[in-house]
């Protein structure tokens, strides 16, 4: 009968061992060596910190075993650490100096504070073990979309119940025109899994264009499958979505596939992002084609690309300026965002104007008249720099002119920019002092000077202009008109269509007020 009553507490623990494996889902190796440490660290109390202790679970007697382990010596200086070698001797009759000589410990020694302490260490073991096979199950799944209940709401940011861990959708992730209570039922594509000592958090987000990506995914077959595939996604949260899409089969309209049939599959989409707008765009390899679809639905005209500086001049009717730029410069900003190109804006009448002035320009240099800068920009050639690096015999090619003469323009365009002239046309005119340096210095050749005077007055009148036209913008006074213009900016549009951040780098104004002229600009255009 006592050996029965023995039993029951050790089967017990293999019981307890078993059951909170099951409830927590946590492997058994973990609750047992949680076990082990716990008894390690109750007999501490007793055996003090620099004991070498050891506790194994022995399965077949179903206890965790605690071994106290002293060094034989013939002259004990600790008890915690030392054994006499006589004492040794009774516990192991071939004990000898140097040997490590384990003792089994009774546990019955240890006190209620003791346990009280192992449980706690086992607790903790036992959480530390479900945060890590959280973060476990988590970590993998970024990328996708996770749905959950919104539990409560911390400061600005959502806290989300997802059953097995809580997730976190910061303000930043939120779609502004949103709104959210208590027990509703939310998606969010995960961000980011992160461990803290509270526990693994688990970022949502649905401001991310990745949340676009997987929503058509999940209610466009051909997206699923991957017949249809999306190129790449913009996102003006709450507001307006791009997204551009490729077919792999010929036969497949990726556009018509992700609208559907009037228009249901999208409007799944829209819905789920509370009736945010978005365009399907077809994506194309050519990077000009494919920035003519993302402006849609403005009409494109022409586009010149500029590989070096990755960026795209693009012109449109005069027209279709505004419809292009979108309100608040929208349109333009997702669509360079979508093709990750710098997109500049431009109207018919501008190029036009812009061409006029380009060709007054190259025509000021000596041994060019207007007929030849025609040519010579219609080849793209539009400042003095370009014009100081072209071989005489790209003269003898495209004007029809001897080396000599050819030699000599590219001499005259040198002279120019030596004289701080037509170097960068999108700033201020050189000092005074500077212009009649140069003068002074062509009096031999008062063709150059005449075309010195010719050039300088030409770029002043067109800085001229630009001022005049952003002192029509409500709020903006000369410093901030002479600001923007320096910047280079050339119109109304051109405001718009950069982010307020840029705006402010490249003029120097502070970015509340480029924030103010941005608006300005924006009510401008909406006239």
């Amino acid at each position: 009968m006592s050996n029965q009553n023995q039993n029951e507490p050790e089967g017990a623990l293999r019981a307890v061992i078993n059951t909170v494996s099951r409830e927590k889902n946590v492997d058994k190796a973990v609750i047992i060596d949680a076990l082990e440490q716990a008894l390690i660290h109750a007999a501490r109390r007793n055996h003090g910190p620099i004991a070498d202790l050891e506790a194994h679970y022995n399965a077949d007697t179903d206890e965790i075993e605690l071994f106290q382990f002293r060094t034989v010596v013939d002259d004990v200086a600790d008890d915690d650490i030392e054994i006499d070698i006589e004492d040794a001797a009774k516990l192991d009759p071939d004990a000898q100096m140097g040997d490590s000589l384990g003792v089994k410990l009774d546990k019955s020694a240890f006190g209620r504070i003791a346990a009280q302490s192992a449980k706690q260490i086992i607790v903790q073991k036992v959480r530390d073990a479900e945060r890590l096979q959280v973060y476990d199950e988590f970590k993998d799944r970024l990328g996708e979309i996770l749905s959950g209940t919104i539990r409560r709401f911390e400061r600005n940011d959502i806290v989300v119940d997802l059953g097995a861990t809580e997730a976190i959708i910061p303000f930043r992730e939120q779609i502004p025109t949103e709104k959210y209570k208590i027990k509703d039922r939310v998606q969010g594509y995960v961000l980011e899994v992160k461990r803290s000592s509270r526990g693994p958090q688990v970022v949502l987000s649905r401001a991310h264009s990745g949340f676009v990506i997987r929503l058509f995914e999940q209610n466009v077959t051909e997206v699923y499958d991957g017949i249809v595939t999306i190129e790449s996604a913009a996102r003006d949260p709450g507001f307006r979505t791009k997204v551009a899409v490729h077919s792999r089969d010929k036969a497949v309209d990726p556009v018509g596939a992700c609208v559907g049939l009037k228009g249901a599959r999208v409007e799944s989409v829209r819905q789920e992002l509370a009736g945010e707008k978005i365009d399907i765009v077809p994506w194309d390899a050519d990077p000009a084609r494919f920035v003519c679809n993302a402006l849609h639905p403005a009409v494109v005209t022409k586009v010149i690309v500029d590989e070096d500086n990755h960026s795209m001049e693009v012109i449109v009717a005069d027209d279709q300026l505004s419809l292009s730029i979108g309100k608040r410069g929208q349109n333009v900003r997702l669509a360079a965002q979508l093709t990750g190109w710098r997109l500049d804006i431009k109207s018919e009448a501008r190029l036009t104007q812009e061409l006029v002035g380009t060709k007054e320009l190259i025509a000021s240099i000596p041994g060019l008249g207007m007929m030849r800068a025609e040519i010579l920009v219609n080849e793209g050639i539009k400042t003095f720099a370009e014009v100081a690096e072209m071989s005489p015999r790209t003269f003898v090619r495209l004007l029809n002119m001897n080396e000599t003469e050819g030699a000599e323009v590219v001499e005259a365009a040198k002279a120019l920019l030596a004289a701080g002239i037509g170097s960068a046309p999108a700033k201020a005119a050189a000092p005074v002092g500077e212009h009649e340096d140069f003068l002074a210095n062509s009096s031999a050749d008062p063709t150059r000077a005449d075309a010195a005077r010719s050039t300088t007055s030409n770029y002043d009148n067109a800085r001229t202009q630009r001022i005049d036209l952003f002192l029509e913008l409500d709020g903006v006074g000369e410093a901030t008109a002479h600001a923007l213009a320096d910047a280079g900016y050339g119109t109304i549009g051109d405001l718009v269509a950069d982010a307020a951040e840029e705006v402010s780098s490249k003029s120097g104004l502070a970015l509340s007020i480029a924030r103010t002229v941005q608006m300005a600009a924006d009510r401008y255009l909406q006239r």
